[in-house]
């Protein structure tokens, strides 16, 4: 075979994998994008829309009127039976969002049509992969009246926080608080597109959370002199910052975070009570902790236009009062909690978790049990035991109160 053949075919070969591969980059590109999810997590303080894609999603927004529309075309997406599916997502009650439609606007351009119930103010935000989320396109929906501190404190906040100006809260009207009563704000974790830890058996420690927080809420409510507030009483996500701005807002005399711990071995168990911690964590277990609880506004989605707080308005070094109060806080609720489940720590542990930050607001954060662990999963799905963290919880409430440093 000669010479003069083989660079010819030699040419001909590289001219049909040029051809092959210029066919990919231009018309194969938008086949590589791929939605993979799709969710509508509705609230009475606002509504996020989340579409989940293989790859980053590039997006154009617009309103169109009679009827008010929100409109969000999306560049090199084909629709898919996942993104179809986001028309039956829409419920009746969702106080923004009347109708939800999806079309082929043009070849490579998929168009996500949000017909409104009242005018909105849309937060917009793109988000890189965490944890078992790949990229995301978050759509939050706002009221566009502006909320009056008095009237929904916990949406002021959100508007503030979305424009970076969740600074000083000091100045908030404060509720009317005719008995000088204890003012005790309750933080069920997680919450909406962050479901927290999930168990063996699917459950979601978000859920069981904020059940065990209604109930300790309950409680609190039949007690003289003792207001009760929580951050969330819903489905849905609040970034670690809002909820102690939240708290600060009501200037609260105590909070708790309500958790149910996870960990990579099933066999880990027990109850556990954190505090504050501003030199370092109190063992390995517990700075891991801190530091996936911390993930939290990277897995529920934050826009990183308001993430100033922290930065700005938390101290570095808390009261020494409201440390010295919180250390007396979680070792009165764990003395409790040891006569409902066992203790996976005899002494309250500290970590720097970011929602336990408020400068002047003593605050635990109380890992229930392991959810984890398929024992304390299960135990922890029942109101029973759900009965009995709360009790437990309000019993150390009382005997902090009769203790505390004023």
């Amino acid at each position: 075979m000669s010479d003069s053949y083989d660079v010819t075919r030699r040419f001909i070969l590289k001219g049909i994998m040029a051809a092959c591969l210029l066919s990919v980059s231009r018309v194969g590109f938008a086949a590589l994008t791929q939605m993979v999810a799709v969710r509508v997590w509705p609230s009475s303080t606002y509504t996020r829309i989340t579409l989940e894609s293989n790859i980053p999603l590039t997006y154009h927004q617009f309103f169109l009127t009679s009827p008010a529309r929100l409109v969000i075309d999306i560049d090199n997406l084909e629709v898919n039976s996942t993104l179809r599916n986001i028309t039956t997502l829409v419920q009746k009650n969702d106080p923004y969002i009347k109708e939800l439609r999806v079309g082929q606007y043009k070849k490579d351009v998929a168009r996500l049509v949000i017909e409104l119930k009242q005018g909105i103010n849309p937060n917009i935000f793109k988000l890189k992969p965490i944890s078992e989320f790949k990229h995301r396109l978050v759509i939050d929906l706002y009221p566009q009246k502006k909320a009056k501190v008095d009237e929904d404190p916990l949406l002021g906040l959100l508007e503030n926080f979305n424009k970076g100006k969740l600074t000083n809260t000091e100045n908030d009207t404060r509720p009317t608080n005719k008995n000088n009563a204890v003012v005790i704000v309750i933080d069920p974790g997680h919450g909406g597109e962050d479901p927290g830890a999930i168990g063996y058996n699917k459950t979601k420690e978000k859920d069981v959370v904020l059940q065990i927080a209604r109930r300790l809420r309950n409680l609190i409510k039949k007690e003289a002199n003792m207001n009760v507030y929580m951050t969330r009483d819903e489905d849905v996500f609040l970034p670690l910052n809002v909820r102690v701005a939240k708290a600060r807002s009501l200037h609260a005399d105590l909070f708790i975070s309500i958790h149910a711990d996870a960990f990579k071995r099933r066999e880990a168990k027990g109850s556990s009570v954190f505090v504050l911690s501003t030199r370092g964590a109190s063992s390995s277990a517990a700075s891991y902790l801190a530091q996936t609880q911390n993930e939290a506004d990277e897995i529920g989605g934050v826009s990183r236009s308001g993430d100033h707080y922290l930065d700005h308005t938390i101290l570095d070094l808390v009261q020494k009062t409201t440390i010295s109060n919180s250390v007396l806080l979680g070792e009165s609720i764990l003395n409790q909690i040891k006569h409902v489940n066992p203790l996976h720590k005899k002494n309250i542990e500290h970590a720097a978790f970011s929602v336990l930050k408020a400068p002047d607001v003593p605050s635990v954060l109380v890992e229930t049990a392991f959810i984890s662990n398929p024992e304390e999963e299960k135990r922890l799905r029942t109101s029973h035991f759900q009965n009995q963290l709360a009790t437990a919880m309000l019993k150390g409430i009382k005997n902090y109160i009769h203790r505390r440093k004023v």
